[in-house]
């Protein structure tokens, strides 16, 4: 496996390319082979502190321009990523393991982010409100809320920025992106790209550090309006609990535990394709993944077996440009690596039965971060495969006999993101639309896109990505009344 070595990264803060105050670099690290294939800027808190003071310079700035002016600079920064996509793509392989083919996605989400929200924001309407007396007119208008930090997950890199710069910028926000330091190498080289586009100085800036220093610096800050993210539950109620220095608005994407039910009259083929893809596209490594795959007791064994073989079938490898045959990569971690044969021994001692996985696999880089798709039949509720978001490349597969039973099981959960139901039968469709606990309920098929808002319900998060509700989070309303 060859890998290439992207160099060194500087901090993008205040429109300038800079070395951080420590003069500190952190390795970025291939999960394929162990290399370490960049370096980075390792920020720390007075960098933060610099950052935050950019944006705020960047917000008054910004806010001023007609949507108009934003909109240029918004396509000729999309522009500019295009001319960069090979590269772009070639590092998110190189960073987080993903396969060539699936950093398409990435670019796609950034780009039509770039385009699609400022149209979004053009077509935000002004809300008129009656007055009852006759007396008033009134209205409701929506201003950029300020200074917007996101702190982004690994998964999917340049994606995440996308569905964060998009509706900030198009709102008239400034923004901190704060990459995870798992991933951070195509963020910083976007910062690189802004830099020799000359973008307006201060309104985003990209930084990555400890979070102990450049996170909670900026979330305790009293300069940030908006605090968004995409990343894990548990860091999703840290930042709350760190934020209450002021009043801020709070956009956050985070964790689930997708139920995939396959009921016995469901297209069997279709379901089975889209609960691979589902489960292994991106090394399981996604937040809307099937993570409890619930299948008819007259179905399952059926099922089960279909799916064994479809996952034993798999092309395992480096996903780089030259070999697009491979369908799923490492994980990002070796940490991430141990947690997915921990779940599998939890598992397994506790009565599953594996039918296929999890060792790693043979004639791959001992310094990766490998393991086999691996998949587990007879998953119970005891089991951390049905309790905790897996994230990573192990399928629990469940029977149910009754639509009572399933309900329950799907409901189990403290995370309330995505949910599947594969079925013809109307009547059951309805009622599980209504009593599904999940902010997105997809029903014989999958499709997500920017237009389609994205949010969950109770731990999965609060606001929305994609669509224009995610503009909300980055706006304020003003009540206009005017005496008649």
């Amino acid at each position: 496996m060859n890998t290439q070595n992207f160099g060194y990264k500087k901090l993008y803060i205040d429109g300038q390319l800079i070395d951080s105050v420590s003069g500190e670099r952190d390795d970025v690290i291939c999960p394929a082979t162990g290399e370490v294939i960049a370096q980075v800027a390792r920020a720390g808190k007075e960098d933060a502190l610099k950052a935050l003071e950019s944006a705020q310079k960047g917000f008054k700035y910004w806010s001023k321009l007609s949507l108009a002016e934003r909109t240029d600079w918004m396509l000729k920064l999309r522009d500019a990523i295009l001319e960069k996509e090979h590269e772009l793509r070639t590092a998110m392989v190189h960073e987080m393991g993903k396969t060539y083919a699936g950093s398409q996605e990435d670019i796609d989400r950034l780009t039509e982010a770039l385009e699609w929200y400022p149209n979004a924001m053009k077509n935000l309407r002004e809300e008129q409100i009656p007055d009852y007396e006759n007396t008033y007119t009134h209205k409701m208008i929506s201003k950029p809320a300020g200074v917007a930090v996101a702190y982004l997950a690994w998964n999917f890199p340049l994606l995440n920025v996308g569905y964060k710069i998009g509706p900030a910028l198009a709102a008239g926000c400034s923004l901190i992106i704060k990459p995870s330091a798992l991933s951070p190498l195509s963020s910083y080289m976007v910062g690189e790209i802004m830099h020799s586009i000359n973008f307006p100085a201060g309104v985003v800036n990209i930084l990555s550090g400890p979070s102990s220093e450049v996170a909670t610096t900026m979330t305790t800050s009293n300069i940030p309006a908006v605090l968004t993210m995409i990343g894990s539950t548990t860091t999703g109620l840290r930042v709350i609990a760190d934020s209450t220095t002021s009043i801020k608005k709070f956009g956050m994407e985070l964790g689930g535990n997708a139920p995939f039910i396959v009921f016995e009259d469901a297209d069997f083929d279709k379901a089975l394709d889209l609960a691979i893809a589902l489960k292994f596209g991106n090394s399981g490594q996604i937040c809307v993944a099937a993570n409890r795959i619930f299948v008819h007791k007259n179905i399952y064994d059926k099922f089960v077996k279909a799916y064994a073989k479809r996952a034993s079938e798999l092309k395992l490898g480096f996903g780089t440009k030259e070999n697009p045959e491979v369908f799923m990569g490492p994980v990002v971690s070796r940490k991430d690596r141990d947690r997915m044969f921990d779940l599998v021994e939890d598992a397994i001692s506790k009565g599953g039965t594996l039918e296929y996985g999890g060792n790693i696999p043979e004639g791959f880089p001992e310094a990766g971060n490998w393991i086999e798709p691996t998949v587990v039949s007879g998953i119970t509720t005891e089991m951390k495969l049905f309790t905790q978001e897996t994230f990573g490349p192990v399928a629990g597969i469940m029977p149910f006999e009754s639509d009572d039973e399933v309900l329950e099981l799907a409901n189990d959960t403290e995370f309330g993101l995505a949910s599947y139901i594969f079925t013809n039968n109307h009547k059951r469709i309805e009622r599980f639309t209504e009593e599904l606990e999940f902010g997105e309920i997809q029903i014989n098929g999958v499709k997500y896109a920017i237009y389609l808002p994205h949010g969950g319900y109770k731990n999965s998060g609060i606001g929305h990505d994609c669509s224009h509700l995610a503009l909300e989070d980055y706006l304020v309303k003003k009540r206009v009344s005017t005496a008649i």
